[in-house]
């Protein structure tokens, strides 16, 4: 875990400023109407870090795996983010994930097999050790996307 969390407050660090140099325009471009701007991305990466922040919580003390399921495309429309403020975005996702980097810091490692489920039909539990790690590929992931080449990554792996 860790590593896990150094690779995360190094990711917030680095691709806050990063991010934030970016144009307006180029943040708000959409590819096509049905696709996502950079500005969407960094939205859904928000959405994400929200979703995972309570796995993390929750799954250290409930007792039975929470469902915890993100209908992405859903959460990315009504947040709004291509009309909301480029900065206030980049603010709120490097809090997010700082708050996410606290939390893992503070998780004992009792907990690290705890579980959680993501499934959205289905059951589909997760230990909250998995979810770390495929937290951090996942936000390497849509980095790609917004600054390309950013990470070596095959995201899902």
């Amino acid at each position: 875990m860790k590593q896990t969390i150094h690779e995360l407050t190094e990711i917030i660090r680095e691709y806050s400023i990063r991010i934030g140099a970016i144009p307006e325009k180029e943040l708000s471009m959409k590819p096509s109407p049905e696709r996502w701007s950079k500005k969407e991305v960094l939205g859904h990466l928000i959405d994400s870090a929200q979703n995972n922040l309570r796995r993390f919580i929750c799954g250290q003390y409930e007792t039975v795996p929470q469902k915890i399921v993100y209908s992405q495309n859903d959460w990315v429309a009504m947040n709004g983010y291509q009309q909301s403020d480029s900065q206030e975005i980049i603010l709120l996702w490097a809090l997010l994930n700082k708050r996410i980097a606290s939390i893992l810091q503070q998780m004992p490692p009792s907990a690290y097999i705890k579980l959680s489920d993501t499934g959205k039909n289905a059951i589909e539990t997760h230990t909250l050790e998995f979810l770390a790690v495929d937290y951090v590929k996942h936000l390497k992931h849509h980095l790609n996307q917004i600054i390309p080449n950013s990470f070596d990554i095959r995201y899902p792996s």
